[in-house]
């Protein structure tokens, strides 16, 4: 495959000359700072944060094992879904291709950016078509969308059908892995150098636990990640979350008892919840949450609100007709679910 990113860009990002931020022409240590504008008064918070968040993205290279030029962070990972709809998506003209049912936000990126999804469902134990995937790309796709372990349903796509849509497919090919610390199949980060069109989110929001910092990441190789980082807005990082954010990476050891914390609660509950008559079938899952499918969602719904237990209904979603999607809480938030649930039998 002969990929050629200029092919994929929109002209007018092609030609932009981005804005060159104060901190952009100057960084390191000084002790006058009298180029920004700043107020100065209220030290650190008066100085804007390093627009390309240097610190940051070394221990981000020491935990994932990627160099930092292959490294976009962003406020969480929509921020560079949006960019990459922004970079390649000519609107009203190209499209991208995503499978159905996947994470919402694809769509409403591409709606916004006036760009028309070709979906493409999943076999009713929501496996992967890659075939089928292909065969929906058209002359203007520009994008596929792939995420594994997939939300809604829970489980990791086959990855040798990503792999045959990545080296068959003359575009971006976006790989969502903001579950894979909860799932037995490896990354597909060591294959960054494999495939000049790979492009892989990931976040901090699920198994670290920094849902309210608003920290995503994005790899690529380096003219993809050179793109989005001349697009994007020059501060898109506040230095909270810079600063939060490296003083939490330096506890990933705690971050790992988590995973296997919710591990086991997540088999815990797959368990307990087959014992209720309400039940149908739960899910097989790779991530943090449980698709189960019950008689009445809306009814247990409303009644888990009235309980101030609050799930998510997913049963208008295609191929998830009757499905809650429950998210694994502490052990004693999932036995206070049991607790309610043990009340409708």
């Amino acid at each position: 495959m002969n990929f050629d990113i200029d092919r994929l860009l929109r002209r007018n990002i092609r030609n932009l000359k981005p804005y060159s931020s104060a901190r952009d022409e100057f960084s390191g240590e000084a002790a006058v700072f009298l180029d920004a504008n700043e107020n100065p008064y209220n030290s650190p918070w008066n100085r804007y944060p390093d627009p390309h968040q240097r610190i940051l993205k070394e221990k981000v290279c020491e935990i994932k094992h990627v160099p930092t030029e292959k490294i976009f962070l962003g406020n969480g990972s929509d921020e560079p879904i949006d960019l990459l709809f922004r970079a390649f998506c000519e609107p009203a003209k190209d499209n991208v291709v995503s499978i159905n049912p996947t994470y919402g936000m694809y769509r409403v990126a591409a709606d916004t950016n006036n760009i028309a999804v070709n979906q493409v469902a999943l076999t009713s134990d929501f496996e992967l078509d890659a075939g089928s995937v292909l065969a929906a790309v058209t002359a203007e796709t520009k994008i596929i969308f792939l995420c594994s372990p997939n939300n809604p349903t829970g489980n990791t796509l086959d990855n040798c059908g990503i792999l045959q849509i990545i080296s068959n497919f003359n575009g971006l090919v976006v790989v969502d892995e903001a579950y894979i610390d909860f799932c037995p199949e490896k990354s597909l980060l060591p294959d960054l150098d494999k495939y000049p069109n790979l492009v892989i989110l990931q976040t901090f929001s699920k198994a670290w636990g920094m849902a309210g910092l608003r920290l995503g990441m994005a790899f690529a190789n380096e003219k993809i990640i050179e793109v989005l980082s001349r697009i994007k807005y020059p501060y898109n990082l506040n230095i909270l979350t810079q600063q939060k954010g490296l003083e939490l990476l330096a506890g990933e050891q705690l971050k790992n008892e988590w995973v296997k914390i919710i591990l086991k609660e997540r088999e815990k509950m797959i368990r307990n919840l087959l014992l209720y008559p309400f039940v149908i079938k739960v899910y097989p899952s790779d991530a943090n949450f449980v698709l189960v499918q019950v008689y009445d969602p809306r009814g247990i719904y409303n009644y888990l609100v009235d309980e101030k237990i609050i799930v998510r209904d997913r049963s208008s979603i295609a191929l998830c007709e009757g499905c809650l999607r429950i998210s694994i809480g502490s052990p004693e938030e999932n036995a206070t679910l049991m607790e309610a649930f043990d009340q409708l039998i």
